[in-house]
């Protein structure tokens, strides 16, 4: 990291969240800005904006805001492991395996989801040729 601050907008625009959900996300303890400009901006590091990327990758899979939280406090532990001994990192490995596992559950259940839709489009597709020949063709 380059030590470099980031005002709330870039932080939106590089993680493609609004600017209201960044804000929620801080008022529920998920992120906090790492500094304050004199004006009172919030001021975000590359590693808040990683942060920030993870929680948006959780949501689509369904993960709580309790979840996302428990897994963030695994990984910030993981990150200062000096502060771990052997048996407590081997816990929060545990920790980051389950929700590993979880999400590789949740991408199975929407790649199928994804074939089921794509198959019902080319039912449709075929429908549509079917009773339009000459459309069907130009396509």
């Amino acid at each position: 990291m380059d030590g470099r601050h980031m005002q709330i907008g870039e932080v939106a625009a590089r993680t493609e969240l609004s600017l209201r959900t960044i804000r929620h996300y801080e008022e529920t303890g998920l992120v906090s800005p790492s500094a304050r400009s004199q004006g009172g901006f919030r001021l975000y590091t590359e590693s808040d904006v990683q942060r920030l990327m993870v929680i948006r990758r959780m949501k689509p899979l369904g993960f709580s805001l309790e979840q996302m939280r428990d897994l963030l406090d695994a990984t910030d532990r993981l990150d200062h492991a000096d502060t771990a001994d052997g048996a407590e990192r081997e816990a929060l490995l545990e920790r980051v395996r389950t929700y590993e596992q979880d999400a590789s559950r949740e991408i199975e259940k929407l790649r199928i989801q994804l074939t089921r839709a794509e198959d019902f489009a080319a039912t449709l597709r075929t429908r549509l040729d079917a009773a339009h020949p000459e459309h069907g063709a130009a396509a």
